[in-house]
This record gives C-alpha cells, sequence and structure tokens, in this order.
C-alpha cells in the first residue's frame, strides 16, 4: 500500500513510530531501526507492508520503499513540503476512519507542488480541506466583534474573517477571497497576500 509521512517520533535505539495517511486510513506503526533501513522523513510518499503483532497494539511498518517527486530536490520546496504534511498529524492524530479525501487531496498537493507556487497550493489545498469538513466561513461577519465587513478582509486561524482594524493584520480584497472560497482559486490573491495566509495556515488546520 501506498501513503504520506506526516510525523515520526524516535524511541529507543533509534527505531521509529511513524503516522501514514493512507487511502482510507490513518496507520500508526513501528519501524525497528537497521542498517538496511533508508532513510524516511515527514513528507515522503511510501510504499510500505504492514506485518501485524499479537505482543503489541502498534503493527509494524516494512518492506519501506521512497517514492520521490520530480521537485523533491528542490529544498525549499521540499522544507514546505514538509512544514505542510507535518500539520496533518495534528489535526488527525484523534480520528479513526478518514476516509480517502486526506489522501487524494494530499496526493494532488504534490503533483501540483513543483508546477506552482508551493504556498498557493497549500492555502487552496486548506479551503478544500474548511469546506470538506463545513468549516469554511463565507459570511462577511467579522469573528471578534460580530459586525459586518463591508471593506477588505482579514483572515485569522481556520481562514475565520475579521476586520483587519479588528486583527491589525493585512486586509484582503473581497473579490480575491470569494475566488478563493468558492472555485478553491488563488489566482487574485498577490504574494503579499499569499504569504500572510501561509503563515495563518501554519498555526493548524
Amino acid at each position: 500500500m501506498q501513503g504520506y509521512i506526516i510525523n515520526l517520533n524516535k524511541v529507543k535505539d533509534e527505531d521509529l513510530i511513524v503516522t501514514i495517511v493512507s487511502k482510507g486510513n490513518l496507520e500508526t506503526l513501528y519501524r525497528f531501526y537497521g542498517a538496511r533501513h533508508g532513510t524516511i522523513n515527514i513528507g515522503f510518499k511510501i510504499d510500505y507492508e504492514i506485518e501485524k503483532s499479537s505482543k503489541s497494539t502498534i503493527h509494524r511498518l516494512k518492506d519501506v520503499i521512497h517514492i520521490g517527486f520530480k521537485w523533491i530536490n528542490d529544498y525549499s520546496k521540499l522544507r514546505l513540503w514538509q512544514d505542510f504534511l507535518a500539520l496533518f498529524h495534528k489535526h488527525l492524530k484523534d480520528a479513526e476512519n478518514i476516509g480517502n479525501f486526506y489522501f487524494d487531496l494530499i496526493e494532488n498537493a504534490s503533483k501540483e507542488w513543483g508546477k506552482q507556487n508551493p504556498k498557493r497550493v497549500a492555502i487552496e489545498s486548506y479551503v478544500k480541506i474548511l469546506s470538506h469538513e463545513g468549516r469554511l466561513h463565507t459570511e462577511k461577519i467579522c469573528f471578534l466583534c460580530a459586525n459586518k465587513i463591508d471593506g477588505d478582509i482579514s483572515l485569522i486561524r481556520a481562514f475565520l474573517p475579521t476586520h483587519p482594524q479588528c486583527t491589525h493584520t493585512l486586509g484582503i480584497d473581497p473579490s480575491a477571497l470569494d475566488e478563493l472560497f468558492k472555485n478553491k482559486s488563488s489566482l487574485f490573491l498577490n504574494d503579499e497576500e499569499i504569504n500572510r495566509l501561509w503563515l495563518v495556515l501554519l498555526e493548524g488546520l
């Protein structure tokens, strides 16, 4: 089976607890340390097998093959990718059956990551997550003061709308946000706005 590594925890003797998003599941597996094992890291797509254990509730990760991306040697893109994928662990760690949505979302993002600004891919992907989970707030009502927003809109964690003056942060043209929320496209957001939303995204999914 295949999946994306979203978290690694070192345990005794360099062994690892590995959390993987696969189709339909969130897997937490044990990987024994050994000289024959290739290096794995957060964000890597891997092909792997699961060896069930009767002695432990955590099954063993084995026969791991790293499936590389075309952009894997671009350090800046890889670092952004790892930061993005790491956000999924905290968001999904208590989930049981996650369906195919998150795997498919990450899969599609990985294909677009080398074609355009990765931050734009991440932001568009995040809006898809918010929409899928029923958390996308499209009404122009300030989350902090509860009054209508008539002009530019600022977004805080979970892309909640606020008045720029309520948060003292960058205001974004509402038509650009309409395009983002309705069509999951960052086309009308400039680079300064993208950088601002990326920082908001890093606060957590």
